[in-house]
């Protein structure tokens, strides 16, 4: 299956906009320009990807409109790869050694998927380690003008986190039980 993902780079160009923000549909001509591929290549490109049921279409109207499908077996998988190599997770793993020493990075699900929180204090990124706070600020700043949304953030050291497991504080808990994509760092350093 793996080989039916990357073999061409429309494939990976058409992946990083319908993962970008999976909320999305897109018809053809939107996506001819979004990746600057010929229109034949991104026909061809679409027709592979319904066969493997990674999308599905819709016709309105003169359009046909496409979207990625979530039941895809790999989505989660293919999310967090896309998350790493656009907007925020991208300006992250890009700059950091400018942030300082990162532990972990980590974005929730629902920032990832493009959808709303389901409380305005839930944290959209954790990152810990080490931060320098003015470079973070300034990433963060970058891509809340992208999505014309704040970007709720939390960063803490190392020694926060684990405290913070050990006392089993809501907060941490929080973050913990919902979904989330990891940009720097191994989940198991983040569960303990």
């Amino acid at each position: 299956m793996l080989k039916d993902l990357f073999i061409s780079k429309t494939r990976v160009k058409l992946l990083e906009i319908f993962l970008s923000d999976s909320t999305q549909m897109y018809h053809v001509r939107d996506l001819v320009r979004k990746t600057a591929e010929e229109i034949n290549a991104v026909r061809r490109e679409l027709a592979r990807m319904e066969s493997l049921s990674m999308v599905k279409k819709e016709p309105r109207g003169n359009r046909l409109y496409y979207w990625f499908r979530q039941d895809y077996v790999f989505y989660h998988d293919l999310l967090s790869l896309v998350s790493k190599s656009t907007g925020l997770g991208a300006a992250i793993v890009k700059n950091k050694s400018k942030l300082g020493n990162i532990f972990l990075a980590v974005l929730s699900g629902r920032f990832a998927r493009h959808l709303p929180r389901k409380s305005p204090d839930a944290v959209d990124l954790l990152i810990v380690g080490d931060i320098a706070l003015p470079e973070l600020a300034t990433l963060v700043r970058a891509e809340e003008a992208k999505r014309e949304q704040t970007i709720n953030y939390t960063p803490m050291t190392v020694e926060e986190l684990k405290f913070r497991r050990t006392r089993h504080d809501p907060f941490l808990n929080s973050i913990l039980i919902g979904s989330r994509v990891m940009i720097i760092g191994d989940e198991e350093d983040l569960v303990g």
